[in-house]
């Protein structure tokens, strides 16, 4: 986040302002987002694990040799399941309140809804009341899987893990959150246009340039379904995290460069 915000004029303007600090939902990104990411860390480590693992029930070790067990248990997937739903449902649940920052107008320049005639129109209103939501819905969506088995089979399958439903979740709650993402991303170009003629970094100028290709600056309300169909592509498509990797790599070298030549 430092080497993104590096630089911008943005950011220098709000030096020495009024505020001694922000709402958690900005000022505590890296903690929530790198918890969730660790916790998607965990997942893809088991599931590297599971899938190279034997999972045959009875193990066949030669032709005189066969061994029962319980190998083919999916508990040790299903618990990271869960877990990462829990992960993803908090960046959604950050990302709605993120959202909600924006349309309170405390921002020098950037108006109430994010949009300046409020009153004839209810602005950026209703696309927070789907965040809120979509968040809510990803919390119900949050309890686990794996704390719900039932048995079958007679009762020799008396405890399963159920990871099946836990992944079937998972993807749910992911698919919602590219939702509430492409939302924030709607609301934060349109309240990056009132923070003009300052400029943000040059990574974040051309990611706002690329969202400005398919998607124009709201004046009044209107339909939104294109709009936020083409977000939720951009956001899915991962196309604007390699533009930013594409400028912040040139940015970020320029910048060891220089003070390299002034030390």
């Amino acid at each position: 986040i430092f080497n993104m915000l590096h630089g911008s004029a943005i950011l220098e303007s709000h030096k020495d302002c009024s505020r001694v600090q922000d709402p958690y939902s900005l000022r505590c990104i890296p903690q929530v987002h790198g918890a969730s990411r660790n916790a998607w860390l965990h997942l893809k480590e088991t599931i590297e694990i599971e899938i190279n693992a034997v999972t045959d029930n009875p193990v066949i070790i030669n032709d005189e040799l066969t061994i029962s067990g319980g190998s083919f248990h999916g508990q040790s997937i299903a618990l990271p399941l869960d877990y990462a739903t829990l992960a993803a449902s908090e960046i959604g649940n950050i990302s709605d309140r993120r959202v909600y920052l924006s349309l309170e107008g405390q921002t020098n320049g950037v108006p109430k809804l994010l949009m300046k005639s409020t009153g004839l129109n209810s602005g950026f209103m209703i696309l927070q009341y789907s965040t809120a939501a979509i968040a809510s819905e990803n919390k119900g969506l949050c309890f686990p899987a794996s704390a719900d088995s039932i048995p079958t089979s007679l009762g020799q399958e008396d405890h399963v893990s159920m990871g099946s439903i836990s992944g079937r979740k998972l993807l749910q709650v992911i698919d919602n959150v590219d939702k509430i993402l492409s939302i924030e991303l709607l609301c934060a170009a349109q309240a990056k246009d009132y923070h003009q003629p300052l400029k943000s970094t040059a990574a974040l100028e051309a990611i706002h340039a690329r969202i400005r290709q398919s998607i124009p600056h709201i004046e009044s309300d209107q339909p939104m379904e294109e709009l936020l169909t083409e977000a939720l592509r951009l956001v899915k498509s991962g196309e604007l995290i390699t533009l930013h990797r594409q400028y912040a790599t040139g940015e970020i070298a320029a910048d060891l460069k220089q003070r390299f030549e002034e030390f």
